[in-house]
């Protein structure tokens, strides 16, 4: 029990203590990797890229270098959703690649995940400018096209990173501190799912005091995790 408990302890603190020296080059995590996911599923996620891309009269596509589709597991039965990409997704065309990618990594690794078990992408697909955060205009534009991935992945556990992601498919009608660590029952069209709502990797960069919320919405996923035998 004692060394359980340790190595519960050592997480717990590599994640908090997370106070390491960055800098601004964009972390490679560009993969062609090759799950194996079905026939139908697979043309759907194209089908919605390609959707996504040839849409009209949208200022973010046409500024960015990069659609920002997803990273991960299309497989995986847990998806996490972030706000927008940043300069360095924008580069990369991956999710979470620059520091808050960082912090997410280590979250993950805190409860024994990682992107090859998890899929991630984000209520926006192209870059703000000045990595601002999406108006409602433009959330609103993209709700449609984040609402059918989610029912594409059909997730067991759906992770909302940040207000935004809260505001476009939960709703803005209280704030992030008071709905965090909560198991909330959703449909996302004929597709039902548990959500749950923790601070962006980013927030936490800027308010590391509250890291300590975070572990316990983490250990929620870990637990909740285990109780569906994901």
């Amino acid at each position: 029990m004692l060394k359980k408990n340790s190595v519960k302890l050592i997480k717990y603190y590599n994640f908090i203590n997370h106070n390491l020296i960055f800098n601004n080059k964009a972390i490679n995590r560009y993969r062609k990797e090759n799950f194996e996911i079905s026939e139908d599923k697979s043309k759907n996620l194209e089908a919605l890229k390609k959707s996504i891309m040839i849409q009209k009269n949208c200022d973010l596509k046409k500024q960015a270098k990069n659609i920002v589709f997803s990273d991960g597991n299309p497989k995986s039965k847990i998806m996490l959703i972030g706000e927008a990409p940043g300069a360095n997704e924008d580069q990369e065309g991956v999710p979470f690649v620059g520091r808050a990618g960082a912090l997410l990594d280590k979250m993950l690794t805190s409860i024994e995940l990682d992107r090859k078990k998890v899929y991630i992408s984000n209520i926006v697909n192209f870059r703000p400018p000045e990595n601002r955060r999406p108006t409602e205009k433009e959330i609103n534009r993209y709700l449609p096209f984040i609402t059918k991935h989610i029912e594409i992945i059909e997730p067991k556990i759906l992770v909302l990173l940040g207000s935004t992601a809260m505001n476009a498919l939960i709703g803005n009608h209280t704030v992030i501190s008071k709905m965090r660590g909560k198991w909330i029952e959703k449909k996302f069209g004929n597709f039902k799912t548990s959500v749950i709502i923790t601070f962006h990797p980013a927030f936490l960069m800027r308010q590391p005091a509250q890291k300590k919320m975070a572990w316990i919405d983490l250990k929620m996923i870990r637990d909740k995790k285990a109780y569906l035998k994901i």
